[in-house]
Parts: C-alpha cells; structure tokens; sequence
C-alpha cells in the first residue's frame, strides 16, 4: 500500500511538472506489446485489436508466464482442454507449453475470440464465453431471464465473468482512446 501511495505521488509530480503526460502514463499502463502478433492475427481472424489488446492485459497484464490456479496459460489465459479443441479447429499439433510463447498464445487466442464472436454475434456474449466457457454461456442464453432473445446476455448470471466482461470492454475502450 505504501509504494502504491508513493509510485502513484511520483507519477503526479512528474505530470504536474509536465516530465510525464497523463497520455504516455495511459500508454504505460496500456501498453501495445507485442504488437507485430497482435496486429497479424487480428487482421487474419477479422478480430479488432483493441479487442486483443484487452485481453491480454485483463488476463495476463502482458506476463507471457502467466498461469492461473485453475491451468490457464499464456498471455491469453487459454485453458488445456479448450487449447486441445483449438488445435483439432485450426488442422494443428502443438503443446500445451507453446502458450508461453507470445506469437502461440496471441494466435491461438485471437483464433478463440474470432470462433466466440462468430458463434455469439456478440461481443459482450463472447467474452463471456471466453471467462466462463462456451457450455455456460449456451445454458444461459437459454435462460429467458438473462437472454430474451438467446443470443445476446442482457444479464451474465456469475459475477465473476460480469466483472470479466465489464474490465475488459473497459480496457478496450480505453484503448481505442489512448491509440485511436
């Protein structure tokens, strides 16, 4: 808590003293890494970037080492079992290990979100699907007090992915405004 307070006081004096701008602080914690992956697959899976970029930063904060506790890997947090199903989709063989490698966890994950939003139609419905698995969000959209319509979530029963999916369309539309 007290190098948050004292980072978060440095910052301000260096943008009160005009060393920093608030837009490079934005650009500091929005970053665009890997951007030659990012802008390769999105264009090749028709996947807004920004879209990409957010998600990498909601899932990993750009860790290509980043696992979860329930085995999610990579950049893009892709879990074994959905990595098997996206190889069997995209003709491929790989390990599982490959999602630590940038360029693997970028393409297999854009691939991911290209499949989720053709399926839902949705952006919203799709990174559901993305958090909370694509089993889940079909026996929601069943439900006619989450989806009147199912095919779009008008209400994400589990909190967690309702959070999931609010920080991310938050990321993403920060970055449309950082990088325009």
């Amino acid at each position: 808590m007290k190098k948050t307070a004292i980072a978060f006081f440095l910052v301000l004096i260096l943008i009160l003293t005009g060393a920093v701008t608030c837009r490079s602080v934005m650009k500091t914690l929005y970053p665009h890494k890997y951007a030659d992956a990012v802008e390769k697959y999105s264009a090749q899976y028709g996947v807004d970037k920004d879209l990409v970029y957010a998600v990498i930063r909601t899932e990993s904060s750009f860790r290509t080492d980043a696992g979860s506790e329930v085995g999610a890997a990579g950049l893009m947090q892709i879990m074994p079992d959905t990595f098997e199903w996206l190889c069997m989709r995209m003709g491929e063989e790989a390990d599982f290990a490959d999602l630590y490698e940038p360029d693997t966890a970028i393409r297999f994950g854009t691939y991911l979100l290209h499949l989720l939003l053709d399926e839902f139609g949705d952006t919203r419905t799709a990174l559901a699907a993305y958090h909370a698995g694509r089993g889940q969000v079909g026996k929601w959209l069943c439900d006619g007090s989450v989806s009147s319509d199912g095919r779009t979530l008008e209400h994400i029963p589990f909190r967690d992915t309702a959070h999931y999916v609010r920080k991310v369309d938050r990321a993403m539309q920060t970055y449309k405004k950082i990088y325009g």
